[in-house]
């Protein structure tokens, strides 16, 4: 863990379009309250114009130039993990690490997306029932929310993917973590019938953000009585869940997810305990700020 001693922090983010990321503002925001300096960049691999195989060249050269640590998101939280020195137990059971802590030299991989979902999916969704879910997506988030489901007690995460194998291999990682028949893999083909006997289903994948616009699957497949957990959370309202909640479904946004992972790694950059509920506040009223901005184009390119 951070020396608590210190009073800057030089952090960043490594991810594809995350322009409209709110971490930098989250993780500044606290740090004033607290007394400190926090200087939050944005490394966007698509800025830069290459490819999510370039994390560990940009690990090392952060490290190198004397950064604290760094948040990792999509397409980088699997690919980064060969080029860390060491693994917290949580990063190396799921495979994937979206935080990292620069300690003596060193370029050590956490996981804060595990309890970022559970914190927000026992908040959001607390007395749902859960004995069957279905999980679409299992890329590094989606190992982290379907771990935080199976320690939320879910009886079984069933994961589809479009990459089968992908499924089929975080499958096998929860079964031998959680103990056999507790995960299962599907194809893409099978989503329509898992659905319509599923308690609720958890959604990990890009499809919705701002740069990959939609729906994950058909709306017809959703129903009254289902619940949906979104992971991505810009925009925060995603068609998914505005199609989920004007179906009758009881959603979760990405939003609570998005606080406390950072809520979890500003304290593994800094060894300071955050204020969550007014990192909650931030967020809320950042998200609505980004919200608004991005009417004001919609608006202002319809004019054109």
């Amino acid at each position: 863990m951070a020396v608590v001693s210190q009073d800057s922090y030089l952090v960043a983010l490594i991810g594809s379009g995350i322009g409209p990321s709110l971490s930098p503002a989250l993780h500044e925001r606290e740090a004033d309250r607290q007394g400190l300096r926090c200087l939050y960049r944005l490394i966007d691999i698509d800025v830069l114009g290459v490819g999510p195989q370039s994390v560990g060249d940009l690990v090392r050269a952060a490290r190198d130039l004397g950064f604290d640590g760094l948040n990792i998101t999509h397409p980088c939280k699997q690919l980064v993990v060969e080029h860390l020195d060491a693994l917290s137990p949580q990063a190396e059971a799921l495979g994937a690490v979206n935080t990292v802590v620069f300690e003596d030299g060193r370029a050590v991989g956490h996981n804060t997306d595990v309890t970022g979902f559970a914190a927000s999916f026992a908040r959001g969704l607390p007395d749902v029932p859960s004995e069957q879910v279905v999980q679409l997506g299992a890329g590094g988030a989606g190992a982290a929310v379907a771990h935080a489901m199976l320690t939320l007690g879910a009886g079984r995460v069933t994961v589809v993917d479009a990459l089968p194998e992908r499924a089929a291999e975080l499958a096998g990682s929860l079964n031998r973590h959680f103990g056999p028949g507790r995960a299962a893999a599907a194809a893409p083909d099978r989503l329509a019938a898992l659905l319509a006997s599923a308690d609720g289903v958890v959604h990990a994948t890009p499809t919705g953000m701002a740069a990959h616009p939609g729906l994950p699957f058909p709306a017809g497949l959703l129903r009254p009585g289902l619940w949906v957990a979104e992971v991505v959370y810009r925009p925060l309202e995603t068609e998914l869940v505005r199609t989920a909640r004007a179906v009758g479904c009881a959603t979760l946004d990405g939003g609570g997810m998005a606080v406390f992972q950072a809520v979890d790694a500003f304290r593994l950059f800094t060894g300071r305990e955050p204020d969550s509920a007014a990192m909650l506040a931030d967020f809320a009223e950042l998200a609505r700020g980004a919200e608004t901005a991005r009417g004001a184009e919609r608006s202002a390119g319809h004019a054109v």
